[in-house]
């Protein structure tokens, strides 16, 4: 069985003694990713991941809660974001869970509609971080039309239509084996708007709950949608990987 997970840090110091032991199990066993960036530095290290192993993409991005107290300069991200296996821009959006001042989410707002810009400019979609923001999300998104994934989507069926309704689609991961509260969601969710996420280091899903995350682990996510799908996991896996394919263009 073959799995893209769509959000991953493998860059990130938590995998520093262990990195490349990582990333080959993983691949081995059958599980590609997208290592996202959260900063200029975590985009690089993405981009030149991606550069070592067949298996692994890259996004490029600013997270809204990263720099907000330094100048943002688009320059160096759009250079990078040009490399040949960046597939997205992200991770990007509004986060007004840990930033809490309204001057800094004007901030976080200019920022993401820059990314959006550059996500326009190279034809690449946006990997979205949206935490109790979800009001300006949309009103951005709508004003500013894009393809991408609502990642670690954690909102009701009626959310989750919204961003159906921009084209979009919506990341589980890890969440959805450790709570009941997005099962409708899951649910409801068309099969074919879903992609699959893991977000490690964190985010563990059971039965590995309260360890690092993995990529590998990825599986059970799959596990759960299936079965509150009450479908196969290797239904949900043959189309997952087809939506990333579809929307990241992983086959191009």
């Amino acid at each position: 069985m073959n799995l893209i997970d769509t959000h991953c840090h493998p860059q990130f110091p938590q995998y520093d003694g262990d990195r490349d032991d990582v990333i080959r199990h993983t691949l081995d066993g059958g599980v590609k990713m997208i290592c996202v960036g959260t900063d200029l530095e975590m985009s690089e290290k993405a981009v030149k991941l991606a550069e070592k192993y067949d298996g692994i993409w890259a996004a490029v991005g600013l997270h809204p809660d990263e720099g907000l107290d330094r100048e943002f300069d688009i320059g160096p991200y759009k250079k990078l974001a040009q490399e040949k296996k960046v597939v997205a821009i992200g991770e990007a959006g509004l986060d007004y869970y840990r930033t809490t001042e309204p001057k800094k989410h004007e901030i976080q707002k200019d920022r993401f509609r820059q990314q959006i810009m550059l996500a326009k400019e190279l034809n690449k979609p946006v990997i979205l971080h949206y935490r109790q923001s979800q009001d300006d999300v949309l009103e951005i998104l709508k004003d500013n039309p894009i393809s991408g994934v609502a990642h670690s989507f954690s909102g009701t069926p009626e959310v989750a239509q919204k961003f159906f309704d921009l084209g979009f689609y919506i990341g589980f991961n890890g969440i959805v084996t450790f709570t009941t509260q997005y099962d409708k969601t899951v649910i409801s969710a068309p099969l074919d708007k879903i992609l699959l996420e893991t977000d490690a280091p964190l985010l563990a899903p059971v039965p590995y709950r309260g360890k690092r995350n993995e990529p590998l682990y990825m599986v059970e996510v799959a596990k759960k949608i299936a079965e509150l799908k009450k479908i196969s996991v290797e239904e949900v896996a043959e189309q997952t990987v087809k939506n990333a394919n579809k929307l990241f263009g992983l086959n191009d």
